[in-house]
């Protein structure tokens, strides 16, 4: 996500922080160096040239002039004002007084609606909301069969009346939703591949049949300005609330997260980091500037570690630490909470400078996979006592997890390491190492 444009920024403001001081000529060329960066990275060209304008006449103030770290001002400069063109705060999505509260997705076909109503379905779940979610897409062949096999391995009821229309399976899904009791209501509309008269006629009947509390406008980010265009499009139709954008863990530019809100005055809200149920996140301007700007994002880390631990296990886990009886059986349980918080490239490039160092490095996820099956591969006496691991013991581990026996002993090598510097730090405090990898 936005790597590109990272780097470029990045490699600018190294040259800056290499100045003793700054003149106006080294900012003139970097604002040059920023200005090519966000068009390379498909930035709306009007946005871009406000941007550059604003930074470089704050930039050129006497208080960055006569600073004595005046490359690092320049950042928080650029940072700022990313935050305040990515708009300055998270926006909740808003709810009904008296439920169920009513959300409506449009887009464009292929531009990832039905899975983010069942993303935001799951989302809203976990925060003990009670979803249903309505199949209004009678067009897309399968449209309404995909969203019922989402709702059915998510556990979340699906209402579909077949091809039958539209504005009247969205008019009686409220009645449902409250016989069952769902608090929530999230209407995945028909798309089109193209932006045409009858499905922004559909789309607004829909809108002044139900009057819902919150239209979300799902955008693939990875079209960048087209998405920006479409938006403006469906803003003046529809005049939705905020924006999603979607599949943006494959977009390396991400111009429509930073032109999409400034061209249609609407927020994003959220957006989808990968393909599974799980794999979205509330959109925080200020958190997403961090990362444009390769700082990180501790906070949704810790969030999402917070998230996923078992609170009972960390404990325990925590007694064991500081008794050193820490087994593999404790750390397949730590390798499958890291799993569940995501991929290994995205966890790491939250931590504050390892983005810069991660450049051309291919993290393999696989590898987690590959120790999991390991350990798998061995009995509960093996796993509690990985000394009586003799070289047959390892021959039918290896072959039983696909692996070859250095990967075993290679696995074993780093254990034992693990273990004799837990044994080092024996009776110290462990606050905080019942996370994975001592995520606190």
């Amino acid at each position: 996500m936005l790597e590109d444009l990272t780097q470029r920024l990045e490699s600018t403001f190294r040259k800056l922080r290499g100045y003793g001081k700054l003149s106006e000529k080294n900012i003139e060329d970097s604002m040059r160096e920023i200005r090519r960066a966000l068009l390379e990275a498909d930035v709306n060209y009007t946005v871009v040239k406000d941007f550059v304008a604003t930074v470089q006449e704050k930039a050129l103030g006497q208080e960055v002039l006569q600073s004595v770290t005046p490359g690092q001002m320049v950042v928080k400069i650029v940072h700022d004002e990313l935050v305040r063109l990515l708009g300055s705060s998270a926006m909740q999505i808003r709810t009904a007084g008296i439920p169920p509260t009513i959300v409506m997705l449009a887009g464009l076909q292929g531009s990832g609606k039905t899975t983010f109503a069942a993303k935001l379905a799951n989302f809203l779940r976990k925060r003990g909301q009670k979803p249903m979610l309505v199949a209004a897409d009678v067009y897309r062949p399968a449209a309404i069969e995909q969203l019922k096999v989402l709702g059915r391995s998510l556990n979340i009821p699906v209402y579909d009346e077949g091809l039958s229309d539209p504005v009247k399976i969205a008019f009686n899904a409220v009645s449902v939703a409250r016989q069952q009791f769902c608090d929530t209501i999230i209407l995945d509309t028909a798309g089109r591949l193209h932006i045409d008269q009858a499905m922004m006629d559909e789309l607004v009947k829909i809108k002044n049949r139900i009057r819902p509390h919150e239209i979300l406008f799902v955008a693939d980010g990875m079209t960048g300005q087209d998405a920006v265009n479409t938006a403006k499009e469906f803003v003046q139709r529809l005049n939705f609330d905020g924006v999603v954008l979607t599949k943006m863990d494959g977009d390396a530019r991400g111009g429509a997260a930073l032109s999409i809100r400034a061209v249609t005055g609407k927020p994003i809200k959220f957006m989808g980091i990968g393909e599974k149920l799980d794999e979205v996140e509330q959109f925080y301007p200020d958190r997403m500037a961090s990362r444009i700007l390769g700082m990180g994002d501790v906070v949704t880390l810790v969030e999402k570690a917070q998230a996923t631990i078992d609170e009972e296990k960390a404990k325990k886990l925590e007694q064991k630490l500081r008794k050193a009886e820490f087994d593999l059986e404790d750390f397949r349980d730590q390798l499958q909470q890291i799993k569940k918080m995501g991929s290994l490239e995205s966890l790491l490039k939250m931590i504050p400078g390892v983005s810069r160092q991660l450049k051309g490095v291919t993290v393999d996820d696989g590898q987690l996979i590959r120790v999991e099956a390991i350990i798998n591969s061995m009995t509960t006496e093996e796993r509690h006592n990985p000394k009586i691991l003799n070289g047959s013991r390892r021959k039918r581990i290896a072959s039983g997890s696909g692996t070859r026996v250095q990967d075993v002993n290679q696995l074993m090598n780093q254990f034992q390491q693990m273990r004799k510097m837990m044994k080092q730090m024996k009776g110290k405090s462990f606050k905080g190492m019942g996370m994975p990898f001592g995520l606190a």
